[in-house]
């Protein structure tokens, strides 16, 4: 990301490592340069023994630091390696390993212990085989059983062996009444020793075995992990991210966990590590006997009836590792670690999802409210007056607008916490944002997870973010003790070691820091896989548009194809070799980890562990510590951590807003997440729906993606149909890359046009999103949910992942295929269940719900049902979230067939950590009555405007608030529609609309 030329150390580096990649400590006995950096001022305190110190004068200043490892530049580019799932000549390491043999097995309070032996002699085909493991099984709740295998023994010979602590990733323990709660666990655990170790996990209530290892060996070694269990057949998984893929996972992929800079390939291991999988089993029920059946097909009966169960699986290991899925079974390979299984019992996704938030990895951040409004960004904003700019076109094209975003260009040479000082200098900066924040808007900039590391030989270029947590030994180090250096966007750089004692406070301290110069309200932390690379100039010209643009704009795209294919030719220097490549292939010495190149290899997206990545050999906690190939996937869960508690100290009391790219169960705690770096393709609009569904699963509620795209140029059409779309993510924000063509809302008149009426919806609903935010925040529950989550019993919704609910009340249907002017949806529950959908925008009920339906949605349209049975409360629409949140209540109520409906609302400040008062009104509609009642202490005296009542059967000509007759113009009922509208309550309401419980009463 570079708009201004080097500077002239970094070009020098630039030149000398001849583009090579900065990695690391792979070599570290090689002679070596060491470029030498300032460590600080004079009386810091001294530098560890094991590192040799240098002492250097800076502006007379004696100032000593550690020397800093650099690479040869032959270690420019990963070695070539062949996954092993991709290697004909790979040793299938379940014929040559033994097994193990159960010895020693002992009840427990909770369940049992063992000792699991090697069955024969050891196989060592990707490590060094563990000779003995404790096996321990846990029933810990009334729907969690934990099975956990770790070596038996960790000494000087096998201390490399890195065990997962609970102060890093926090671990499931026994619930504190699960003396008896475990009295009504559904999973049961049974063993066998026959011919070699293996378990089985059975619901007792089917007699389903949801995991079996039976037939298949356990291998334990200090580099490779296997085991696997049998699975039905056309099963249904759920999860096992991060990758861009549907939302059913199929049984035909291997999914690799290995955090990675990579701008979102399909069906690769991207930026988060999610070793969790839900999975769904239907179930024929036998009408007469009511005996269950397993569906194994596809093929389903549209009025069979059917009962399905889900359960989780959570393996707590942050290693790479691969996931083999396949027709009738799943296998694990990890690189390291142990197995620490946890299986959730059900039945239901809620259910799953819910037990695993609570048990394992937290409850989901509630966000503050402003975070809920519309957010621009893109790189190339060069400076505040175009911020300025982009601001006021937004307000302009009466487009609201609550967040404006910078991406890499305001910084000083692209380091952290420091602002250029001509573009995006301070005073400027404080001038505008005062504007923006009295405005009612906000300010976010990214944050890099690299520090720059300054040239000790040039004053100028001195850098006391460096220096600080320099002095603090707050960075990674090579295995002798040495700096580690990488290189990312300003040129050389190191990287924070969260792992260590000091990285934390340091990180505050900058924060605070540097927001006392720049307000800004959030963070958006990027490249934290944690990403190494060689600078480079990404100065071509991106000619790519979105699948169909050569139907809609002929002539550009022709024009665009040419010089396309000139700028490829005139980069070429010559034809692609057809060599076979040298795959580097590594077998295993006793009791000795080869981290750099483990003897297994994963399928991993950038080939070596260490291509645009911090080598594996890189040391956290200083010599002997932890390496990086223990904990790469902890880095972005850590910055996250960190990040969350900076922003605490330097916005005190509101509640932090940070945007995270690399993320691992838990990380919803702090942060939300975004796609990453998409491309403007229909294609990846439709991927953006499985991806949310799955972070859903994940815990991170707080998720939305580039809309319109972030690679390549974006058309009218994807644009339009996208910014639609997006508006029913919680994370709603357009971004796009440095030389793709502009894509804001305003940039074309039918995309503005389009945006205004969706943002319409979005403001109106957000009551109710905020409300489903608050529910995530303290029961676990989800925010963007499946089809099949809200059915679960019905089979042929298993893979629907075109369609979403936004909670449990509106239905989306978005056009997703280019040139369409109409979509097929389904409408879940109206065979089985009874199930109404009334039309957002006509209020109408569906009237044809049979199967897929065609529905009309012309450019500009995005078809938005509410489902029956449900009230969803409302506010009236402004430019910000600030002015909104003044401005008078509203209430939709759908009834059901039966002419019910339920709902809640949550109020509180928006902002604050700790509140001093809430609000949480409950809604109930039943025999023509909508009854609200309110507790908490919170004052909201914004009135009631209106109320909208959907699947009214009977003309209505009264209506009445807590006894008082509602003038008769206030009152609109739409035979046709069967909708009623009641306006003019703001007079009965004038304390505020939940200042007093109501009942609304028509007749």
């Amino acid at each position: 990301m570079f708009s201004h030329p080097l500077s002239v150390f970094n070009l020098f580096i630039f030149l000398t490592l001849q583009l090579s990649r900065v990695a690391h400590a792979q070599s570290p006995d090689k002679d070596t340069t060491s470029i030498q950096s300032a460590g600080g001022a004079t009386g810091a305190a001294p530098l560890p023994t094991h590192a040799s110190q240098e002492v250097t004068e800076i502006s007379g200043t004696t100032t000593t630091f550690r020397p800093i490892f650099t690479v040869p530049t032959e270690a420019g580019t990963g070695k070539p390696l062949l996954p092993n799932i991709n290697d004909p000549n790979a040793t299938d390491a379940q014929t040559v390993c033994p097994g193990y043999i159960a010895t020693n097995v002992k009840r427990t309070d909770y369940g049992l212990t063992a000792s699991l032996n090697l069955a024969g002699s050891a196989c060592n085909v990707y490590g060094t085989d563990i000779e003995t493991l404790n096996l321990t099984v846990e029933y810990q709740s009334a729907d969690r059983l934990a099975v956990r295998v770790v070596p038996a023994h960790i000494d000087a010979v096998n201390s490399s062996q890195y065990i997962l602590p609970t102060k890093l990733v926090h671990q499931p323990t026994i619930d504190a009444d699960a003396e008896s709660s475990i009295l009504t666990n559904d999973l049961s655990f049974t063993w066998s020793n026959n011919p070699t170790f293996s378990f089985s996990v059975y619901r007792q209530s089917t007699g389903d075995t949801i995991f079996s290892t039976q037939g298949t060996k356990l291998v334990f070694e200090n580099q490779f992990i296997e085991f696997a269990s049998a699975l039905p057949e056309e099963y249904n998984l759920y999860g096992l991210g991060e990758t861009i893929h549907g939302l059913r996972l199929g049984n035909n992929f291997t999914k690799t966990i290995y955090a990675a800079d990579i701008g979102d390939p399909i069906d690769y291991n991207i930026y988060g590590s999610f070793p969790f999988y839900l999975d769904t089993r239907y179930y024929d029920v036998n009408s007469s006997t009511g005996n269950l059946t397993l569906v194994t097909s596809n093929n389903t009966n549209a009025i069979a009836e059917y009962v399905a169960y889900s359960h989780g699986v959570y393996n707590r290991n942050a290693h790479g590792q691969e996931i083999l899925l396949r027709p009738t079974n799943i296998t694990w390979r990890l690189l390291g670690g142990s197995i620490d299984l946890y299986f959730y019992a059900g039945p239901t996704q809620p259910r799953v999802t819910t037990a695993f938030q609570t048990s394992a990895i937290g409850l989901p951040a509630l966000q503050q409210y402003f975070t809920f409004g519309f957010h621009q960004c893109r790189w190339g904003y060069a400076n505040w007056s175009v911020l300025q700019e982009v601001v006021d076109s937004y307000e302009r094209f009466g487009i609201p607008l609550e967040n404006i975003w910078t991406d890499i260009d305001y910084m000083n040479q692209y380091r952290d916490f420091d602002n250029d000082a001509v573009r995006f200098n301070y005073s400027e900066g404080e001038t505008f944002l005062s504007n923006l924040h009295a405005s009612g808007r906000h300010y976010i900039p990214i944050i890099d997870s690299a520090i720059y590391v300054p040239n000790p030989e040039n004053a100028s270029d001195a850098y006391s973010t460096f220096n600080r947590g320099n002095d603090t030994d707050s960075f990674m180090t090579n295995p002798d003790g040495s700096t580690y250096i990488g290189e990312v966007w300003p040129g050389y750089t190191v990287f924070p070691d969260w792992l260590g004692s000091s990285a934390g406070s340091w990180w505050s301290n900058e924060m605070v820091t540097w927001h006392n110069k720049v307000a800004f309200d959030g963070a958006w932390i990027d490249m934290s896989e944690v990403s190494s690379f060689c600078v480079g100039e990404p100065g071509a010209v991106i000619y790519g548009y979105p699948e169909g643009f050569n139907l809609t704009n002929a002539t550009e795209a022709a024009i665009a194809a040419s010089a396309s294919s000139s700028q490829v030719a005139a980069a070429s220097t010559g034809g692609a070799s057809s060599t076979t490549p040298d795959y580097v292939r590594t077998t295993p010495t006793p009791g000795i980890r080869n981290v750099n190149y483990p003897p297994y290899v994963i399928n991993n997206v950038q080939g070596d562990l260490a291509n645009h990545a911090v080598s594996p050999n890189a040391t956290h906690g200083g010599v002997g510590g932890i390496e990086e190939y223990d904990v790469h996937n902890l880095f972005g869960f850590e910055i996250l951590n960190a990040t969350y508690f900076a922003l605490l100290a330097a916005i005190p009391g509101k509640r932090p807003f940070i945007i995270g790219r690399s993320t691992f169960p838990g990380a919803g705690k702090w942060a939300g997440h975004w796609g990453g770096d998409n491309t403007s393709l229909w294609a990846y609009m439709f991927f953006s729906i499985p991806q949310a569904l799955s972070f859903s699963l994940f815990g991170i509620p707080m998720f939305g993606v580039d809309t319109c795209g972030f690679n390549g140029n974006s058309d009218e059409e994807l644009c339009n149909r996208w910014m639609q779309l997006s508006a029913f993510f919680p994370f709603y924000r357009n971004h796009n890359t440095l030389t793709a063509n502009p894509q804001e809302a305003y940039v074309w008149a039918s995309v503005a046009e389009a945006t205004k009426t969706v943002m319409a919806i979005r403001f109106s609903i957000l009551p109710y999103m905020y409300t489903l935010f608050y529910l995530a925040h303290n029961t676990g529950s989800t925010v963007m949910r499946g089809l099949a989550w809200e059915f679960p019993n019905d089979p042929s919704l298993a893979a629907a992942d075109r369609q979403f609910f936004l909670g449990p009340a509106l239905l989306i249907t978005p056009v997703l295929d280019q040139g369409a002017t109409s979509v097929d949806g389904v409408f879940p529950g109206t065979t089985r269940n009874g199930e109404i959908y009334y039309d957002w925008y006509t209020l109408a009920p569906q009237s044809n719900t049979t199967g897929n339906v065609t529905i009309d949605a012309p450019l500009g349209h995005i078809p938005v049902y509410v489902r029956g049975g449900y009230v969803i409360p409302t506010q009236e629409p402004a430019m910000t979230t600030r002015d909104a949140r003044k401005n008078p209540w509203g209430v939709i109520a759908a009834l059901s067939s039966e002419g019910a409906a339920s709902g809640e609302l949550y109020v509180d400040d928006g902002e604050s950590v700790v509140q001093n008062a809430t609000l949480f009104v409950t809604f109930t509609a039943s025999n023509n009555a909508l009854y609200a009642s309110a507790r908490g202490l919170y004052n909201d005296t914004n009135p009631l405007a209106n109320v909208t009542v959907l699947g009214v059967q009977n003309p209505v000509t009264s209506v009445t608030l807590n006894g008082a007759s509602v003038a008769a113009e206030g009152v609109k009922y739409n035979d046709s529609s069967k909708a009623l509208q009641v306006t003019g309550l703001t007079g009965l309401t004038t304390g505020g609309a939940w200042k007093a419980d109501w009942v609304l009463r028509w007749s």
